[in-house]
């Protein structure tokens, strides 16, 4: 069988750039392309050489919707995989936001926080 990998996650956030220089500077990614994209928003591309984020916000005013594990079709988190859980939540909590859901399980460690758009991640060692 094929080894399939995902490529990218897109999903709307109020400034790409800001959020993109958080994702920097929390998982030492770089910003792979900006520019214009669809509807006359911006998106930025965030990650590594091998997967990114396209963090995309329109020209119009954005939607805010309550948002829960109910909905279909919806964001529940975003998963990254870290070497260093302790060295990544130091960083995190440096932002200023909180940290949640910490767990010890098989076969890794974990917490969540979650960004100035209220976009949730899930932080995650092996």
């Amino acid at each position: 069988m094929n080894r399939v990998n995902i490529e990218h996650v897109n999903y709307t956030v109020t400034d790409p750039d800001k959020t993109a220089d958080l994702m920097c500077r929390l998982f030492d990614w770089k910003v792979r392309w900006a520019g214009e994209a669809v509807n006359d928003g911006r998106a930025v591309h965030v990650g590594t050489d091998d997967f990114y984020l396209a963090l995309y916000a329109p020209s119009k005013t954005i939607r805010v919707e309550v948002h829960d594990y109910l909905q279909r079709g919806g964001l529940n988190h975003v998963g990254v995989v870290v070497e260093d859980l302790d060295a990544t939540e130091a960083r995190v909590l440096a932002e200023g936001l909180e940290t949640y859901f910490h767990a010890d399980y098989e076969p890794g460690k974990r917490f969540y926080f979650s960004d100035h758009d209220a976009i949730e991640y899930e932080v995650v060692s092996y």
